[in-house]
């Protein structure tokens, strides 16, 4: 029977070290901790001795010239020992003041690059570094509200994509074992599906572009009435239908802008799209312009209505991805990206959209816009 081979320690520090996620310390590694802690000691070491060879000198010199005492014992025995009670103290203070918080800040910063984005500083620790530690316990918690984005949204588009596939699915496999005939209405079933899927990949794809900021713009110049002339006939007939009073307020017909006509279109037919979903009958939905005196924002566009509005505590996540009032998803009409796409195009052109809602109150979505040279 042959001997089984003996591996050292080493060959299987060194196996481990390959695999993602195991980071081993050499054995005569030293931690961040202690490599850091070496340059604050040699540095307060050096202040302080320079702080009490100073003291001592100026001490000996003024007695010396002043007090005509030359006596040794007194430099000896009495000024080292105030020397380095106040060199302890002094040193005490630095650490306190200095020392203590920009440890915690390094070692919060060891946390983060390691992939703990929980990890906060405590702002009650130095007043020197106060603004310092909010901003950066600001910018972690962007972090990590980013991170559970991104971690959210590959589940997010798996649940958008797993049920027209199963329909598509379902309908070509009940085709061809005859349980299904194909019949216009069937395949009419599967083409809607299709056309969801491709509405879904071309809105995910545009909303990319738009916050990479890479999304094209064509501005032209034009009335804005034109275009709320353009998104009231579009909808008329649908609110019609609905019972939904759709009004338009224009209060300066010659107001111009220069701006991607299609694209600022697809905003407002998001959020008018988005009341006709919510408004009940004979409800109404207002379409208003104006001009603001302001040199960031030049032009307000308002889409209000009388619907069942939104909840408080919905309000801040109104704009994310795949955010729906309906918490059940049951309804497939939208993707869910509809909001998060107007408010990056919205951006994209300079200006900004807020909300302004509550819970059968309706919505009033106002978007600003930069004014034109």
């Amino acid at each position: 029977m042959k001997n089984k081979p003996r591996y050292s320690p080493r060959f299987f520090r060194e196996r481990l070290a390959h695999r993602p996620g195991i980071r081993l310390n050499a054995p005569n590694e030293k931690s961040p901790r202690r490599r850091r802690f070496f340059p604050f000691f040699f540095f307060f070491f050096g202040v302080i001795s320079l702080f009490v060879g100073g003291v001592a000198a100026i001490l000996y010199w003024a007695f010396s010239q002043f007090s005509g005492v030359r006596n040794i014992w007194l430099l000896l025995c009495g000024a080292p020992v105030a020397v380095l009670l106040l060199g302890v103290l002094t040193m005490f203070t630095l650490y306190r003041r200095f020392g203590r918080p920009l440890s915690e800040m390094f070692n919060a910063i060891d946390a983060v690059s390691e992939g703990d984005l929980s990890v906060r500083v405590s702002e009650n620790k130095s007043d020197m570094f106060s603004e310092l530690i909010k901003r950066f316990n600001k910018m972690v918690e962007e972090l990590e509200r980013a991170d559970q984005q991104r971690r959210n949204l590959t589940a997010d588009i798996a649940h958008e994509l797993r049920t027209p596939l199963h329909i598509i699915q379902g309908n070509l496999e009940g085709l061809m074992d005859g349980v299904y005939q194909p019949t216009a209405e069937h395949l009419n079933n599967t083409l809607d599906e299709t056309k969801l899927l491709t509405r879904l990949i071309n809105d995910l794809q545009t909303l990319s572009l738009a916050e990479a900021h890479q999304l094209p713009l064509h501005p032209t110049r034009f009335l804005l009435a034109d275009l709320l002339h353009d998104l009231a006939s579009s909808f008329s007939s649908q609110a019609k239908a609905l019972g939904i009073r759709l009004e338009m307020n224009v209060k300066d017909s010659t107001l111009e802008i220069t701006a991607d006509y299609d694209r600022l279109n697809q905003v407002l037919s998001n959020l008018i799209s988005n009341a006709l979903r919510h408004t009940p009958k004979d409800g109404k939905i207002a379409l208003e312009t104006e001009s603001i005196t302001s040199q960031e924002r030049g032009v307000r566009i308002v889409v209000e209505d009388s619907g069942v509005g939104i909840a408080s505590e919905d309000l801040p996540f109104i704009f994310d991805r795949f955010w729906r009032g309906d918490k059940s998803r049951t309804g497939r009409a939208n993707s869910g990206l509809g909001l998060a796409i107007a408010k990056q195009l919205v951006e994209a052109h300079g200006g900004a959209i807020k909300v302004e809602s509550g819970v059968g109150k309706g919505a009033k979505f106002v978007i600003e816009l930069p004014g034109s040279n």
